[in-house]
């Protein structure tokens, strides 16, 4: 057996690669090398493993992440590609987040995992990374991280749950969930149908099977590159996702040979494709605060009026739910995301690179043939004529507020109504299902102090439930606004993201019951219709409800965290330079 510890290869600071990489400091590099060796020999390792590419692999399993449930299949999948590429695999834990299961919100954990990913991936010896991620916050999380470490990385998604079937209706997590729960509310179900569907609306392990966040994000980061073409949309179930976790492992080792970056592939182009992507699949707004985190990683800043203005000229042709009918294994069978992308052609930049080391057009070249399907629509047959997300702006939102319109009611995209106003979740909670609340059909439901620092973290709590008195009276819509989030599941005529925040000074702050609002959509308006100087006066009198910031984590995110429009990401982790933004005026 050769030994790697000589004259000839004595681990010099400027000998770089797999074992000597990132060397713990103990003033002697040789020493370093010696040391680590030794340890890792304790595992097994021979210096002939050891010579070769390292590739990290991001191990993110956990008994209380079932979107994640099949990760050890992954870890194995991904491990053999990087054997067969003639790499050495290295899994390794980091956090683990869950939206269902991550108090008070997993927005709230997303920098703290992303920061774990970076720190793991610098401080580990590896030539390269697979990023196995699939919840919500989870992706996004790893590219923050990977973008900052700049190690040449690979995305690869956990997929999407099956679908599961209550009564001979198909259904599926999570927009299924929110319509059944919204039945039970109503009185229009029972409890034991709401148990019955409780065990059929998560049929398998992987991620929500509908457009919400965790696909969005699948598709965005294959729209990105950083994911292998094919990768976004195989169930989590299935051979097509092992078939993809073997290849992402060779690819690693390809990547770190080549020595090709993320900040390479996270380019203005790739941003502008992957938002492009965004507005066609009437993907989640939630992606939006992820893309500009991401983005401000590299240096990129977010234009919110031109992404409003890409998003005029998109139409949605992704017919799934919520938007639409259909399910993410129907979107893999129709021919997963190049049948998008076909559709999409003329208005991305197909230059793009990816991580194969191919363009984005090459990938599209390489595809198989198109074929009959009724899941991606003709660019001529939308299911929207625009862009699911829309930006708005007025004295109720001045930084900018958005809304999902391709999940939204037309009737109420042009409204003017009396608010109703919840000052925290705790009053939401208290009163949301009061026989004594004041409240009409045509009101509007306005909820503060769920912003990223109100809340803190930003929760899902956005999607305001339809008050039981007129859930009851068969009500199933009203225009409701927020400075928190919502989920991707979920459908309707939902303002959110308002900046800036409650807690921060904005104007939503001093809404009162009774007070008028107009939303007009068309005009991207949301306006707080008091007069400027009643406002001034409510503000001088209103004390302020920023939360304290007491210690840990919860102290180092409210003094750092950043609004909506800069992607909640903490100050101290942007790029500190920004040397693009997008989109680009065409």
């Amino acid at each position: 057996m050769q030994n790697t510890i000589n004259d000839s290869d004595d681990a010099s600071p400027q000998l770089e690669g797999g074992m000597r990489n990132g060397l713990t400091s103990y003033g002697d590099a040789a020493f370093s090398l010696f040391l680590r060796k030794a340890f890792i020999k304790g595992a097994g390792y021979t210096d002939t493993a050891l010579d070769r590419p390292i590739v990290g692999i991001v191990n993110t399993a956990s008994a209380y992440n079932p979107c994640h449930g099949n990760v050890p299949a992954l870890i194995d999948a991904v491990s053999r590609g990087v054997m067969l590429g003639g790499g050495l695999p290295m899994p390794f834990p980091t956090i683990s987040v869950h939206e269902s299961f991550a108090y008070p919100t997993s927005m709230y954990l997303r920098n703290l995992m992303s920061m774990d990913t970076e720190e793991m991936i610098r401080a580990q010896p590896m030539d390269a990374v697979v990023l196995i991620g699939g919840c919500d916050k989870t992706v996004p999380a790893q590219l923050m991280g990977a973008a900052s470490a700049n190690v040449p990385a690979i995305q690869l998604v956990t997929g999407s749950m099956l679908t599961g079937s209550h009564r001979g209706e198909r259904v599926g997590a999570c927009t299924d969930c929110r319509r059944f729960w919204g039945r039970y509310r109503a009185d229009e179900i029972d409890a034991d149908e709401i148990a019955s569907v409780n065990d059929k609306l998560v049929a398998s392990v992987g991620t929500c099977s509908v457009m919400g966040t965790a696909s969005t994000m699948a598709l965005v980061s294959e729209a990105l590159g950083i994911m292998l073409p094919g990768g976004a949309t195989p169930p989590a179930a299935t051979a097509d996702r092992i078939r993809i976790a073997e290849e992402t492992g060779a690819t690693a080792v390809r990547l770190a040979t080549s020595r090709l970056t993320p900040r390479e592939i996270l380019t203005a182009d790739a941003f502008e494709n992957a938002m492009r992507v965004l507005m066609a699949i009437g993907g989640s707004t939630n992606a939006i605060i992820h893309l500009t985190a991401i983005a401000g990683r590299v240096g990129i800043a977010v234009d919110l009026t031109e992404l409003d203005r890409m998003g005029r000229e998109t139409p949605v042709l992704v017919d799934l739910k919520p938007s639409g009918r259909f399910y993410m294994e129907d979107l893999h069978k129709a021919g997963g995301f190049a049948a998008l992308l076909r559709e999409l052609a003329p208005l991305l930049h197909l230059q793009a690179l990816t991580v194969t080391g191919r363009t984005l057009g090459e990938e599209l070249d390489r595809a198989p043939p198109p074929f009959a399907q009724d899941v991606v629509r003709p660019s001529g047959n939308p299911i929207h004529p625009q862009g699911g997300i829309a930006v708005l702006r007025g004295n109720l939102a001045s930084n900018h507020a958005i809304i999902k319109q391709s999940a939204a009611d037309p009737a109420l995209m042009e409204h003017e109504g009396r608010a109703v106003v919840f000052e925290n979740v705790d009053d939401l909670v208290a009163r949301i299902d009061s026989d004594d609340l004041d409240v009409e059909p045509n009101d509007i439901l306005v909820l503060k102090q769920i912003g990223p620092v109100g809340a803190p973290g930003m929760p899902e709590a956005g999607y305001l439930p339809i008050p039981r008195k007129l859930a009851r009276r068969g009500v199933k819509d009203m225009l409701r606004i927020s400075d928190g989030r919502m989920s991707g599941t979920a459908a309707g005529t939902i303002v959110l993201h308002v900046s800036p925040e409650a807690a921060a000074g904005g104007t939503l702050a001093l809404v009162r019951s009774g007070d008028r609002i107009r939303l007009s959509v068309r005009n991207r308006e949301l306006s707080l219709l008091v007069p400027e100087q009643e406002l001034a006066q409510r503000a001088h009198a209103k004390c302020s409800t920023h939360p304290g910031t007491a210690r840990g984590y919860r102290k180092l995110f409210l003094q750092s965290v950043t609004q909506a429009e800069h992607g909640v990401d903490f100050d101290f982790l942007r790029a500190e330079e920004i040397t693009a933004t997008v989109p680009r005026p065409r």
